[in-house]
């Protein structure tokens, strides 16, 4: 595929299934390049056997919630000035209504037990900034006073925005629609929504879910409250009343859990997704995300974190009966798997095959998922197995498109190492670029990736591995990195890279590259200071120089703590900026402008001294991009960016 079939490229959403599981509905998106924004809309698809079709024509339309009667679909669109609000239609289709009005918009939604009502979260600006007052822009805005050891995140900036809880009465997809009032002199307000929202909550804190009690009094949701002194991983379950906002705690820090998900199942019984951070709440390294229950006496485990990983991002709980659904994360795959109260796991989908979203009823799940040939398609898994019942990836075959051949080896101390190999069609010898992924506690997996397919397309084998410190092979591989990154891994990735260079005459070793991003930005800047063979290197939005990581970064203020230590010699031992002055392949420094989680002083700092000391390289800085460029980035910018990537094979790695 060429750089700009990105297009081609139509993620699922996670669906939402009627009560009878007659009908889904599920969200697309896709990167389009006149646009230069992703676009999707929400779909609707009557099973076992229908066609899906649009049930929304909106630019970027997402996140579908069907009402308890299966009539009324709520999902998140963009308002008019691009503010995300919640917007309910019939679920056969029909004009949406506009629910929310919101300043700094809606970030989750979620149906009462009657159907009566919607519960959200929305941020909350403090009056004067972020476009609150006609006129006045960020740079007149008042200065900020911080006093938490966080102020800010990759993707949103400073956190003076927190996150609240709200209901709003569900108005009627048949009620007679707004009509704007003409100019008047007693200029009446004008009205967009039908009701009202009521706010719960209020102060700094901010709120990550809403998730209504089974008898509709109360909503549970976790808090986050900006430490002042040290950092605190550790989660609680709040249950917030939503008559008068009453709060009572589910669930306290004492369980010493980072939870990502809560959950209530038909019956009322809550279910988290949660990890042990050990009593000094910062253990979060390979995280070993459990599914758990909450019993009356506390928390109860239910999978082993050992054997089922649950940690992949946006893994979710969905329920068939007594049953618990989740995602394990293992091998490069995502499988869907039941879990029963005692514990006892069964795999409903799996395969070569990356789950993203699942819903159950009546005994039919439905699920979306990428593979080898496509990046999203809806599956349902019934009586009559499980089948994928949408085309999106059509459009990219038709672009052309190679599925990677698998592989595995023995490192130099007889690990095994798992990883992939993608040639171009023919016999080579081809030119050949050593991948590795971010992370580092990530994986390689096996859905389809424009990163490898744009250059196969250019005539390059791509080997990539998921070495020591990846996810999806147990914690103990997770773990064996820490305070040790640049050693096992290192050992992984080049073993791996030497033995499939070796093994397929398609490979040519003595024309070799190597790029990647994030904590791969990390390993590509440690091995070309320690192995010259490549002709040249792209080291992307890089984890470069941990010692000024604190203070700089988003997770600044435990994540370099964690993995590469305090300690101001065993820190510079796992340094790229330390050893940059022994780099002499020419190097490609590619970040962007707005990454808060590896800031873009991590790229400069280590660009400044590639130049200082004579090492051919150059800079690519992306604006108004953050860390998440490659993922979801502008279109044109991540066609820009795959067009540098070329450009610089060409000069320094010539397919010819």
């Amino acid at each position: 595929m060429r750089t700009v079939d990105i297009e081609a490229f139509v993620s699922v959403g996670r669906p939402a299934l009627s009560s009878d599981g007659g009908f889904a509905v599920f969200a697309t998106s896709r990167p389009d390049l006149a646009a230069d924004r992703a676009v999707g809309q929400l779909w609707r698809v009557d099973l076992p056997d229908g066609v899906a079709r649009r049930l929304t024509r909106g630019v970027a339309d997402r996140s579908p919630h069907l009402s308890p009667d299966d009539a009324t679909v709520a999902f998140l669109r963009a308002d008019e000035r691009g503010i995300t609000q919640v917007f309910v239609a019939a679920a056969h289709g029909g004009e949406p209504v506009q629910v929310t009005d919101q300043p700094g918009g809606v970030t989750d939604v979620a149906w009462s037990p009657d159907g009566a009502r919607l519960a959200f979260t929305a941020r909350v600006p403090e009056p004067g900034r972020y476009g609150t007052v006609e006129g006045r822009d960020a740079a007149a805005e008042p200065p900020r006073r911080v006093t938490g050891i966080r102020w800010h995140a990759n993707g949103l900036g400073y956190l003076d925005r927190p996150a609240h809880l709200f209901v709003v009465d569900a108005p009627s997809t048949q009620a007679e629609p707004f009509y704007a009032p003409a100019p008047a002199l007693d200029a009446p307000e004008k009205r967009i929504v039908a009701a009202d929202a009521v706010r719960l909550t209020v102060g700094d804190t901010g709120w990550n879910g809403v998730v209504w009690t089974r008898d509709g009094a109360e909503l549970l949701s976790v808090p986050d409250v900006i430490e002042t002194d040290r950092r605190d991983l550790r989660s609680r379950v709040v249950a917030v009343s939503v008559d008068g906002g009453s709060e009572r705690e589910v669930l306290g820090t004492a369980a010493d859990l980072a939870i990502s998900e809560v959950a209530t199942a038909p019956d009322g019984t809550v279910f988290v997704l949660a990890y042990d951070v050990g009593a000094d709440g910062v253990d979060f390294i390979a995280p070993g995300v459990a599914l758990h229950v909450l019993d009356p006496d506390g928390p109860r485990r239910l999978t082993d974190p050992e054997t089922i990983d649950l940690g992949e991002v946006g893994s979710h709980l969905s329920f068939d009966g007594d049953d618990v659904l989740v995602q394990d994360r293992t091998r490069g795959r995502v499988r869907l798997l039941r879990i029963t109260r005692g514990g006892e796991a069964t795999e409903v989908l799996g395969g070569d095959v990356e789950v993203n979203g699942h819903a159950a009823a009546q005994g039919r799940v439905v699920a979306s998922a990428a593979s080898p040939t496509s990046f999203g398609e809806l599956f349902v898994v019934d009586d009559g197995g499980a089948r994928a019942i949408t085309e999106f990836g059509a459009a990219a075959r038709e672009r052309g498109i190679v599925v990677p051949e698998e592989r595995q080896v023995a490192g130099r101390d007889g690990y095994p190492v798992h990883g992939w190999v993608a040639a171009p069609e023919g016999e080579g010898p081809f030119p050949v670029i050593l991948q590795i992924h971010g992370g580092p506690y990530a994986s390689y997996g096996f859905h389809l990736f424009d990163e490898t397919q744009v250059l196969v397309d250019a005539g390059y084998a791509v080997v990539y591995s998921n070495p020591r410190g990846s996810a999806g092979y147990g914690r103990d591989h997770g773990r064996s990195i820490r305070q040790k990154m640049g050693t096992l891994d290192f050992f992984d990735v080049i073993d791996f890279f030497d033995a499939v260079v070796t093994d397929d005459p398609r490979l040519d070793g003595d024309r070799v590259g190597v790029m990647g991003g994030s904590y791969g930005g990390y390993m590509t800047a440690w091995i070309i200071a320690h192995d010259h063979r490549f002709a040249g290197a792209i080291v992307e939005r890089g984890f470069l120089d941990p010692a000024v990581f604190p203070g700089s970064s988003d997770i600044g203020s435990f994540f370099g703590q964690e993995y590469v230590g305090t300690d101001p010699a065993v820190v510079a031992a796992q340094s790229p900026m330390a050893v940059v002055d022994r780099v002499t392949t020419p190097t490609l420094v590619i970040h962007s402008e707005l990454d808060l989680r590896c800031p873009i002083d991590q790229a400069t700092r280590y660009y400044a001294a590639l130049k200082a000391q004579g090492t051919e390289a150059e800079m690519l800085i992306f604006p108004g991009e953050d860390h998440e460029l490659t993922r979801a980035g502008r279109p044109q910018h991540r066609v820009q960016r795959f067009d540098a990537v070329l450009e610089w094979w060409e000069r320094h790695l010539p397919v010819a």
